[in-house]
């Protein structure tokens, strides 16, 4: 049982609580609020175990589903990189609101945005990323009768919406809401108007409800739009943010670092990473059994206590864990059990899914041929 030196340990532990103080800080200091002071939360694991950290009129979308009325999930990818662990607190939430109360859901790829920013180098890795990303998408589950995908490039009428949009966003409001200085791009001062065209999109089907759970570094869109969507005439969107959760190492999830679980990773790798994932173990399994464990600070207890463990369990495990009566492989061991299973279900899935399907749920406004597009790019 290696544990790392004690200069790392608490580089990681101030980088795990750092990056749980980026949700409070939503609450702190840009007005959203906590999930805890909303009535009556859904029954679903992502509320329930505390992945949904906070909100902004979380109770206006949840009273449309009391109403019968029409709503609507917006929920974007970036394609920047292909779906990791993370994402599954959104998406889980996405697919369980689309399958218990019939929400359309529209995901945008954000093909545009990694462009202008330069997360991608070309349009057409944007393509290609968002294609596949679409295929992840049905393999998690997602109906393809009630799914709807953007890809921008593939649907250039979206920016006849953000035009309408960008009447409303000043460049001061996208400065100080950003901290863009004038040697950035314009596309990167333009996308907050993008953005808002995705959120208010599902007007245009009659869906006038719509909640978007984004994580928290997405918010900024989110208060843009927020503010210029009754300007415009549409009701304001409700917002949940999911917990922002660290990467294997413990710092931010990177696709530099490789610190992130991908969905298709295979089941070696999968091994590997949550065997080398940070721990808050000992140094060995006799002082761990003297002095115990620190789950705040352990990656695998983090991922077993949001994803697969309800909360009594959690709790008992972290006992345990503390007491030193749990040791650090059992709880690697216990995380890959529970993760490889979810994840060779989500591979068998994405290996099913046809261009046609993909083909289903993408919008588009002329003949573009999502089959020829599928089978140019291997997707």
């Amino acid at each position: 049982m290696k544990k790392p030196d004690s200069s790392k340990e608490e580089i990681n532990r101030e980088g795990v609580r750092g990056l749980y103080e980026e949700n409070r800080k939503l609450v702190d200091q840009f007005g959203a609020e906590y999930i805890s002071g909303v009535g009556k939360l859904p029954d679903f694991y992502t509320f329930s175990n505390g992945l949904i950290f906070s909100h902004r009129n979380l109770g206006d979308f949840l009273g449309a589903i009391k109403r019968g009325e029409k709503t609507a999930i917006v929920s974007g990818l970036n394609p920047s990189s292909s779906m990791h662990i993370a994402h599954l607190s959104v998406f889980d939430t996405n697919l369980f609101f689309q399958r218990e109360y019939g929400s359309r859901v529209f995901i945008p790829m954000s093909d545009d945005e990694s462009y202008v920013t330069g997360k991608i180098e070309t349009q057409e890795e944007g393509l290609r990323k968002s294609l596949s990303l679409t295929k992840s998408i049905l393999a998690l589950g997602f109906d393809p009768a009630m799914t709807v995908v953007i890809i921008d490039q593939l649907y250039p009428q979206i920016y006849n919406l953000a035009f309408s949009i960008s009447r409303k966003v000043t460049l001061s409001t996208v400065k100080a809401t950003y901290g863009y200085t004038p040697d950035k791009n314009i596309g990167m001062h333009f996308y907050p108007a993008v953005q808002a065209a995705h959120v208010v999109f599902p007007n245009l089907f009659g869906i006038p409800n719509v909640l978007v759970p984004i994580g928290p570094d997405e918010d900024p869109h989110l208060r843009i739009c927020r503010d210029v969507a009754e300007l415009l005439g549409y009701r304001k969107p409700s917002v949940i943010h999911s917990l922002f959760l660290p990467g294997i190492d413990g710092s931010k999830m990177s696709k530099s670092k490789n610190n992130a679980i991908y969905l298709l990773d295979s089941e070696k790798e999968t091994r590997k990473k949550i065997m080398n994932a940070f721990s808050g173990g000992q140094a060995s399994i006799e002082e761990h059994r003297r002095i115990g464990g620190d789950p705040d600070v352990d990656i695998p207890f983090t991922y077993l206590k949001y994803f697969f463990l309800p909360p009594d369990e959690a709790r008992r495990i972290a006992s345990e864990y503390r007491s030193g009566k749990m040791l650090s492989g059992e709880m690697k061991t216990l995380l890959y059990e529970k993760l490889e299973e979810r994840m060779e279900k989500f591979r068998k899935a994405f290996d099913r899914v046809t261009y046609g399907q993909i083909d289903s749920v993408i919008i588009k406004n002329d003949e573009t041929d999502i089959v020829s597009l599928c089978e140019k790019y291997s997707i």
